[in-house]
């Protein structure tokens, strides 16, 4: 049947989030195709010619939005919490958010007196399920949970980042949402700015929450590759060494559980592979040891200033007391990374508490553009 709109009640379409690229699409379909599928709806008791609407809101906005005077719809003969239910059932295979299932969950429990055991039984999950899902609704403010429905903070961001700040601060998590909705955030994004604020100090918490642009302008600085091409063969071999050093330490807890239980024959092994891995490691600490004495090498060169033709400087000359001693040279695979400075921190003396968060203040100076 078609339905004018003015005939439809549209009181549960705060269950829904809304998704901005997914109605755009259904929009230029409808344009394009005109309605494939029915909305789902109810007779209202009581309201002859009126009927609320289960499924198909965002079919109804877009054909508004396109101009057309009605809707095709299917009528079920059930309750509106019955109709409710069965439609959540029929969707099971979409991407429904526990932050929307929450809704639902209230919505029943509120307007048709359902306790947890009957939703729990309706939706055949356990009262577990349905509590946490009623938390999550309880916990976030009103005008956070609005956001999300309008589409202006995604329901992961709202789950992933929002709820833990909202456990802290009522004020903090709705400021935060305010930020993301401003900055339009991606989920990666978003999670780059509730980590630095979570890992941060008071006053750093503040300054993200200030100037939140400025934050991550200065974050994306501060991880843009300066070469990528030069640096990513050194980064992979670091990156090598610590999984050695990581596979090592593992290793050695396994050897104090193996020990007692092995026989001569397994020992005898153990030994061999372990001889065969530390010969590999001492061909590449020789490796390693020339490339760095070739490089002290080249270095001295281009600072003795010398000239190419006429006697050398003695002066320039490095001395012995300049080259390594032997003991620092014979020492196997000693790698060492360059402190990296971060910019971000609230003063010379703030540690991180995570060597990769970021510290921001205002005031100081970034990256350039």
């Amino acid at each position: 049947m078609d339905l004018e709109f003015h005939q439809l009640d549209l009181r549960y379409e705060h269950l829904r989030a809304r998704h901005p690229e997914r109605e755009r699409k259904l929009l230029a379909s409808l344009a394009e195709s005109g309605q494939q599928a029915p909305i789902v709806v109810v007779a209202i008791p009581g309201e002859p010619d009126r009927y609320q609407v289960i499924d198909g809101f965002k079919r109804v906005a877009a054909l508004r939005r396109l101009g057309h005077d009605t809707v095709r719809a299917t009528v079920w003969e059930l309750s509106d919490a019955e109709a409710l239910v069965l439609d959540r059932s029929l969707r099971l295979s979409e991407q429904e958010t526990a932050l929307e299932q929450g809704w639902l969950l209230a919505e029943l429990e509120s307007r048709f007196g359902y306790d947890f055991e009957d939703l729990a039984r309706r939706f055949d999950r356990s009262m577990s399920w349905v509590s946490r899902r009623l938390a999550l609704v309880e916990l976030l403010p009103d005008s956070v949970q609005e956001r999300v429905r309008r589409g202006e903070v995604g329901a992961q961001v709202a789950m992933k980042f929002l709820v833990p700040v909202a456990r802290i601060s009522i004020q903090v998590c709705e400021r935060m949402a305010a930020v993301f909705a401003r900055l339009k955030l991606r989920t990666r994004e978003a999670g780059e700015l509730y980590a630095a604020w979570r890992d941060g100090s008071p006053l750093v918490r503040q300054r993200i929450l200030d100037e939140p642009g400025l934050f991550l302008k200065a974050y994306r600085e501060r991880k843009r590759p300066q070469d990528t091409a030069a640096s990513a063969p050194a980064s992979e071999f670091l990156r090598d060494l610590e999984m050695i050093q990581s596979i090592a330490t593992r290793a050695g807890r396994h050897w104090r559980q193996a020990a007692p239980l092995m026989d001569p024959t397994e020992l005898e092994n153990t030994h061999h592979a372990l001889q065969r891995t530390m010969e590999d490691l001492h061909r590449l600490s020789q490796r390693i040891e020339r490339e760095k004495q070739r490089a002290q090498q080249t270095s001295t060169h281009h600072d003795s200033g010398a000239a190419s033709s006429g006697k050398e400087d003695t002066a320039d000359r490095p001395s012995d007391r300049d080259l390594p001693s032997s003991g620092e040279e014979s020492d196997p695979i000693s790698v060492r990374r360059s402190a990296d400075p971060d910019p971000f921190r609230e003063g010379a003396a703030l540690q991180a508490a995570d060597p990769g968060a970021v510290r921001f203040l205002r005031g100081q100076s970034g990256p350039g553009p």
